[in-house]
């Protein structure tokens, strides 16, 4: 199993894009259209995320990313969002991500980086912090999720990876262990981004769930408004 490919292929990019090759798209694509619709806008339409979440207004905004990268853009978005908090901008006129050094993505904030605190791939740690969030509102009926399964095996995943995603939409983990696999701040902001992208604030178990979520991640309230910041534009 390669968690980097299973994790673009949940995001809906293409299973084919290594992390290396995601970075570069997400380099030349985020700086070629500008703007932060073209980055915060699409991260799973396709994939299986999109598929989860229905027709929640969600599935507009969580395709943003698909196209432009897959994990390593939702690092770019975390990037961007971690680099205002810290230059002190102000949250509702910090500009959203556009151009990003690759390297920087690389080596910071690009979830193949360094392992979950449990010491598993923090890639698939994303990946169940996307169920967990998708599944807040309590809405995924059996044969949505049955429509789930049937995406999950035409996928084309090898058996290791067909398990594992198997088991945590079975299985959902429940928020104390999504926000437990966060050894880092940096860990810890992404866990969050993807969840609130994984989502439409229009429902308040989502709201509830949200913020409890960013309280178990220690997060300080203005990185948390720079995140929603990233998340929201273009939407």
């Amino acid at each position: 199993m390669d968690p980097t490919q299973l994790l673009n292929r949940f995001l809906g990019a293409d299973a084919a894009t290594g992390a290396k090759s995601a970075a570069e798209a997400a380099k030349q694509r985020i700086g070629g259209l500008g703007g932060g619709t073209a980055l915060a806008g699409g991260l799973a339409a396709g994939g299986v995320v999109g598929l989860l979440l229905g027709s929640k207004k969600a599935r507009r905004k969580v395709g943003k990313v698909a196209g432009y990268g897959g994990a390593a853009a939702l690092g770019a978005l975390a990037l961007k969002a971690y680099q205002n908090w810290q230059n002190g901008a102000a949250p509702d006129t910090a500009p959203t991500a556009t151009a990003v050094d690759t390297q920087d993505v690389d080596t910071r904030f690009l979830p193949a980086a360094a392992p979950a605190s449990s010491g598993e791939r923090f890639e698939l740690s994303l990946i169940r912090a996307m169920i967990g969030a998708a599944k807040a509102d309590g809405v995924v009926d059996s044969e949505e999720q049955g429509r789930v399964f049937e995406q999950v095996e035409r996928l084309g995943l090898d058996a290791e990876g067909k398990a594992f995603v198997f088991d945590a939409l079975s299985k959902p983990p429940d928020l104390a262990q999504i926000a437990a696999a966060a050894s880092t701040q940096e860990q810890a902001a992404e866990i969050y981004l993807v969840s609130r992208l994984a989502i439409d604030i229009d429902h308040p178990a989502e709201k509830a769930y949200l913020e409890a979520l960013a309280h178990r991640l220690n997060l300080p309230a203005e990185l948390i408004a720079h995140l929603d910041r990233q998340a929201e534009a273009g939407s």
